[in-house]
């Protein structure tokens, strides 16, 4: 995801693209794969969960690139295991870098774009932000985070300084290899990461607020505020059968939380 959201907002016409990624093998051949193509191209190796190192990174790439104009927040991870099966280790992480990473990060970055007075920052949450699920909670805790946190944020913005953008995403899942193994549920199919950066794109060229996707999405808010909470469990458990999509979950390596790629 990272990599194609930046190789898709280079081809419509940025100037510059940021990298950030703890993983240095995927950073490095992702950028040479950018400046091959004549991108000029700023990675750094960062750890989104550390707040440390991305507010000394941040003012590194302010001084050195500049102000960033829009900023991808999809740094993530999950673990696919019942909540007493995690480790201490394992929900810290998760916490660390789905939730303090896309603040800390956003931190960084905003008070340049207000200053300028213009900016985008897409903030991927997660369709587990409004569903729980089975074998996610903390993932799904951290999701329900994100989107409390990124839509509170839009309000302040849209208040103070309303062409600073906040756009939070809310996909089911996709087909990124983090969620190897799932059951797609009933008219819910996996989405192709194409398609997810495509949409996600023509959500900022329109200034939008909220993306949801697939479209089936769109009916978690209205089901869960009519329908009782046992019946709500009837319709998605049983009937579309959301709450045993990870019951197959492998993921990039059986049971261990993975990097998603960090930007």
């Amino acid at each position: 995801m990272g990599k194609l959201m930046a190789e898709k907002t280079l081809a419509k016409g940025a100037k510059k693209v940021v990298l950030w990624d703890i993983n240095e093998e995927a950073l490095n051949t992702t950028a040479a794969t950018l400046a091959s193509k004549g991108f000029d191209v700023y990675p750094y190796i960062v750890d989104v969960s550390d707040a440390e190192d991305v507010t000394r990174s941040a003012k590194d790439v302010l001084e050195t690139v500049g102000t960033v104009d829009i900023l991808f927040n999809n740094a993530g991870i999950v673990v696919g295991k019942s909540f007493v099966e995690h480790s201490v280790r394992d929900i810290d992480r998760s916490i660390g870098i789905n939730v303090l990473g896309v603040m800390y990060v956003a931190r960084a970055f905003m008070p340049a774009m207000i200053e300028q007075g213009y900016g985008h920052v897409i903030n991927i949450a997660s369709a587990a932000g409004m569903v729980a699920n089975p074998n996610m909670s903390v993932y799904a805790a951290s999701k329900w985070a994100v989107l409390g946190w990124s839509e509170s944020v839009r309000l302040e913005m849209e208040d103070k300084h309303p062409d600073v953008h906040i756009l939070t995403v809310t996909p089911s899942y996709i087909n990124t290899g983090m969620f190897d193994g799932v059951k797609s549920p009933l008219l819910t199919p996996i989405l192709q990461p194409d398609y997810v950066v495509d949409r996600i794109l023509q959500g900022i060229e329109a200034n939008e607020i909220m993306l949801r996707a697939p479209f089936m999405v769109n009916a978690i808010p209205v089901l869960k505020g009519i329908l009782p909470t046992r019946t709500f469990d009837f319709v998605a458990g049983r009937l579309f059968g959301v709450y045993k999509t990870m019951d197959t979950f492998k993921g990039r390596a059986a049971n261990v939380a993975v990097p998603e790629k960090r930007r």
